[in-house]
């Protein structure tokens, strides 16, 4: 008996060689390692995890000091200068990173510290993990004295390592 004479099964057939035709395609064309990652020595690769962070999730926090007594404009100003600034940095510097952080819909985070020393502390905590750091000083034209350092911003990161300096902050 000849399967293919029946038109049904040939349909079948037909549409599943064009599935698997397809499927390989598009697999080779959106599923491939970066060529930065395949320059990689495999020492440097390590585990999917110590790329892309434990979770594999990404976040940018910004650290707001409290006893500049900040109005809620001026807050968002520096916050949003912060997030601008880090941007920039990691655009530069490790755009795949950019582009993870970027799909996992751009976490941002706005936490509190007390005053500038526990600032500059998270900041000297962060770059020794190597994280991307933007601390924002005023330039002091409304209501701060110029120079004051008024936000850190932390990331964008893996959220692991971003936790490990800022997790035991609380919310703005």
């Amino acid at each position: 008996m000849d399967y293919f004479s029946k038109p049904d099964l040939l349909s079948i057939t037909a549409g599943v060689a064009c599935g698997v035709c397809l499927g390989w395609g598009m697999r080779g064309r959106f599923f491939r390692p970066s060529k930065a990652r395949m320059n990689m020595p495999a020492a440097e690769l390590g585990s999917e995890a110590s790329i892309m962070g434990e979770s594999g999730e990404f976040k940018l926090v910004l650290i707001v000091r409290q006893d500049l007594k900040m109005g809620k404009g001026k807050v968002a100003a520096q916050c949003s200068h912060a997030a601008v600034s880090a941007y920039k940095q990691v655009q530069k510097r490790n755009p795949e990173l950019l582009k993870q952080w970027e799909c996992c819909g751009q976490p941002k985070v706005v936490l509190r510290a007390p005053d500038e020393e526990t600032l500059v502390h998270l900041l000297v905590d962060a770059k020794q993990l190597g994280l991307t750091v933007s601390l924002i000083q005023d330039a002091g034209r409304t209501q701060i004295a110029p120079g004051s350092q008024t936000v850190l911003g932390i990331g964008p990161g893996p959220a692991d390592l971003v936790d490990k300096v800022s997790g035991h902050l609380k919310l703005f």
